[in-house]
This record gives C-alpha cells, structure tokens and sequence, in this order.
C-alpha cells in the first residue's frame, strides 16, 4: 500500500506544478483567466489541487461571450425573409446568449466596419490627446472613397480623429490615424491583425485601416461582434457611437484653424429610420462597398435597458439593410 501512497502522491505533486505554472503563466493568484492562443492545450482545462477537493479554475476564454454552436446558424426559422446572401446575429449581452444567428461563420468583406478594429487598437495604445499629422497619403484616388478633405500637414488629436472617423466613416481620417498610432499603416496593420487573433477572430485578416474593398480583408459576422464588443470596453467609443452629429475645429499645416461638422452615417440616429417598438439603439457601425453589401453593427437596448450587439451584413441596398435590422431588433425580448 505505501507503493501505491507513493505513486499518488507523485501524482499530485506534479498535478500542482502544472496548476503553479498555469497560474504564474496568467499572472493571477486565483480563477485565472486565459486570452486565445491557437493550438493551446491549457485554454479550457480546470485544475484539482490537495486532497480536500479545493480547485483552481482557469477561465476559459469564452467564459463571458455569447458562443454559436454548430455551423453558424440558430434560430433561423425566427426570421424568414432574411436574404440568403445575409449574415445576421444578435446577442444578449447580459445573459452571454445567441439569440439569433445566420451564417455568421461565412467569410464576408467588412467595409467601414473594419474602422471599429482601427478605433480599437488606436484606443488601446495612445492616448486621446495625441496629435496627429496627416501625410500625403491622405489624398484618395478612390474616388468612391468617402473623406473628411484632410490635406498633407493638417493636425488634430486623436480624438477629434475618431469621431471624424466613426460618425462620418472618413477614410483619410483612417488612414492618418494608422500612420500615426502604428508608425507605419503597415505597423498598424500588424497590430490589427494581432488584436483580432487575441480576441479569438480568427476568420478575419485586415490588410487596411479603412475597409476598402480586397480580396484579402475578410472577417465574419462572429468576429465583428468580438470586436465590436471589445470596443464597447472603451467610454470613449460608446460616447461617439451615440452622436448623429459632431463639430470640431482642427489646423492646418500652418496652425490657421479649419473648422468641419459631420453628420452620422447610421439612419436610427439621423433620425431617418425607426427601430421596433421598446428598443432604444445607442450605437454603432455603418458600412458599404459594392463587394461587401450594406454592413451595420450595432448596441441596442430593451426597455429594461438590457444591452444587445446586433449584426447585420451583406444586404443588398440601404433600404433592405434597415429591414433586415429591424427583423432582428424585433427579436429582443419585450418587457
């Protein structure tokens, strides 16, 4: 019997240095919680440690994000006239639930919705009073292409740049915003790319701070909404999110002030278009390409002021984009 004691206790001996390793790796003394890494072994595993059955428990990474089972799809049947080109989900943000999805694993083209990735990762590393210069590379040959008219030399703050850059979607602003948070748009690009891998969207790959049309910058509707939910961490981002309008005056090369105003591309907050009864739309994303459709992300609230991510990707035209939203707003449980 003492043989037995023996191997058992060796056991839990190295039972406990794994858990010691797992948490010195978190850096938390307790219920570490673990980022996405591919191919990790550690990611969802619990560890027991002692004979008195006490536990340490490494988070896993989903533990507080709304998962989608299967293929993408759930509920559907909630929702009929939905396109069949659409991927579309909502999330109950409270209760970390599906409420609906479709297709939302299905590889699409972001459009401007890609600037919620450049606000995030700007956010993150700068602070909001750092100025930035606009380089030459500002002027857009994309005619297409909407902008704020920055020209070389102009500088603002950063965020005087992000609410250009969210409310109006100006890609100049974007643009200028990469080259000075990043060093490079190429710098920044990798850091895109690595925040979208820390937060798990692993189906998304930016090659652009902007969201111009490329074959190589894709994500899914999933991966918008763990990047979109990262984002609404930031009061900053909530705060622009919410404005249909902004005013604010920057300078030129030579320090003389040029005053701009912009108008909010979502219609909820225009005013233009209604969401259904009992649901407020705080916020959110616009975005529009001939290749990507018409994209829109958004945080909704019920009456009880209970927070949802809405998303809806790939309509066809702005008109269907609102249809379809409201079909998915109209989803939130009432009262």
């Amino acid at each position: 019997m003492s043989g037995v004691r023996c191997i058992n206790n060796c056991k839990r001996l190295i039972l406990s240095l794994l858990v010691c390793g797992a948490v010195l790796m978190t850096g938390c003394a307790s219920a570490p919680g673990m980022s996405f890494q591919n191919n990790s072994n550690l990611s969802n595993f619990n560890f027991l440690v002692g004979e008195s059955g006490n536990a340490e428990t490494a988070k896993p990474f989903a533990g507080d994000l709304c998962v989608v089972k299967g293929n993408g799809s759930e509920n559907t049947d909630s929702l009929e006239d939905m396109a069949k080109e659409t991927s579309a989900a909502l999330f109950d943000l409270n209760d970390t639930t599906t409420i609906y999805a479709k297709d939302v694993y299905k590889r699409v083209y972001p459009a401007s919705l890609t600037k919620i990735m450049t606000a995030l990762v700007a956010l993150e590393n700068a602070s909001s009073d750092k100025v930035l210069t606009a380089s030459g590379n500002v002027y857009m040959t994309d005619a297409d292409a909407q902008k704020a008219g920055l020209e070389k030399g102009d500088t603002m703050t950063l965020d005087q740049a992000l609410h250009i850059m969210l409310i109006y979607s100006a890609n100049d602003v974007a643009i200028m915003i990469a080259e000075n948070i990043g060093g490079t748009v190429e710098n920044f690009i990798n850091m895109m790319n690595d925040e979208a891998k820390r937060l798990g969207a692993t189906q998304t790959n930016f090659i652009n701070s902007n969201g111009l049309s490329d074959e190589n910058h894709y994500t899914t509707a999933y991966d918008m909404y763990l990047i979109f939910n990262q984002a609404l961490q930031f009061s900053t981002f909530n705060e622009i999110i919410n404005m249909p309008n902004y005013t604010t005056v920057y300078h030129d090369q030579n320090g003389a002030e040029k005053e701009i105003t912009v108008n909010s591309t979502n219609m909820y907050l225009q005013s233009v278009q209604a969401p259904p009864t009992g649901v407020t739309v705080v916020g959110g994303k616009t975005g529009t390409t001939t290749a990507a459709g018409h994209c829109l992300v958004l945080l909704a609230r019920d009456t009880s002021g209970r927070p949802y991510i809405a998303i809806v990707m790939k309509s066809w035209d702005e008109d269907k984009l609102y249809s379809e939203m409201n079909q998915v707003l109209s989803l939130i449980p009432k009262g």
